[in-house]
């Protein structure tokens, strides 16, 4: 039986965005697993940071079958946590899975084929304990795999009741162009773009996706949008002893904080004069376009979500600041 007992305001506050043209709607602040969930992390933490999430509104849980360290072990504990604690609350929570990168030894476990997904979403499931995701990600684009073969795996994954919603994540504007005839004309709930984008990081303004993905009326989800948390006021003096770039440097390292500190510096001086912090204002400067469905966070601690959900407040900007950010971030 379970101890948890949600909040029963917890929908008061949080804003719920349509993904897209489609019927379903996405929290502006959701919880990702990349990181922090994995072997190495205390399973306590992890729980309270699932349980101020929930609390909170945050109804969306996003995972991929490689996080942890090591692969699979994200899923795992969000299993064990979801069999002890959120099992009631099922029908009110979006879980998302994908498959995409390596994940086990051997032709089978890597790419875009059919067999690598169906499989893959297979073992997610049972490591999860669920019987069906929400949206089920293709993690990246794969061309040494025929992208009709890929676009159908995800339409028979769909049509099967394994998941209700197929996505796309790491695709650039003409690939998903492509994709996204695909799937319309086998008539699969294809919905969502889940893709890198943050203030410091302008890829999907430059390859297309963002443009084509509203074209198209599909939504996009954006991960990173703190930059591994560059955009946090974390690293603006030094780089502290407990931090993500010293436990664990594989995404963030510390030529990317001396390479960026004036910028980070003079974001935070706009930060401030909006009365918010560098983290708010990093998120509320994605939420203010109308075209983005919701913010993927990471967190090592509920307080951290906590704060994450402030950016809400006030999204809104005038144009002389978004000018001067620009004129900080924008290359070339």
């Amino acid at each position: 039986m379970s101890k948890y007992i949600a909040n029963e305001n917890r929908y008061e506050k949080m804003k719920y965005n349509k993904v897209g043209n489609s019927g379903l709607k996405l929290p502006a602040v959701s919880l990702g697993f990349w990181h922090n969930f994995g072997d190495n992390d205390k399973y306590s933490t992890m729980e309270e940071m699932c349980f101020t999430a929930f609390d909170n509104g945050i109804t969306h849980f996003d995972l991929a079958n490689n996080y942890g360290p090591a692969g699979g072990s994200a899923e795992k504990n969000f299993g064990r946590i979801f069999k002890e604690h959120f099992k009631p609350y099922r029908d009110e929570m979006i879980i998302s899975t994908k498959a995409g990168y390596l994940m086990w030894a051997g032709p089978y476990g890597d790419g875009g084929s059919r067999k690598y997904l169906t499989a893959s979403l297979n073992q997610s499931l049972e490591r999860m304990g669920l019987d069906y995701v929400d949206i089920f990600y293709h993690h990246r684009m794969t061309p040494e795999t025929p992208l009709e073969e890929t676009m159908c795996a995800l339409d028979q994954i769909v049509k099967s009741g394994k998941a209700l919603y197929a996505g796309l994540s790491n695709y650039d504007g003409p690939t998903l162009e492509k994709a996204t005839a695909i799937l319309s004309e086998l008539k699969t709930p294809f919905i969502i773009n889940q893709n890198r984008y943050n203030i410091l990081d302008r890829t999907i303004e430059n390859n297309g996706l963002k443009a084509t993905s509203t074209k198209l009326e599909k939504g996009i989800i954006c991960f990173s949008p703190l930059a591994q948390g560059l955009l946090t006021d974390r690293y603006l003096n030094n780089i502290p002893e407990d931090s993500r770039i010293k436990k664990d440097g594989r995404f963030l390292k510390e030529k990317n904080v001396t390479e960026n500190r004036e910028v980070l510096l003079k974001l935070n001086d706009i930060a401030a004069a909006r009365n918010q912090t560098l983290a708010e204002m990093a998120l509320a400067w994605i939420l203010k376009d109308s075209d983005i469905t919701s913010v993927l966070v990471g967190a090592s601690r509920p307080s951290q979500i906590l704060a994450n959900i402030k950016a809400l407040e006030n999204t809104t900007f005038t144009k002389a600041e978004l000018d001067a950010i620009d004129k900080l971030t924008v290359r070339g």
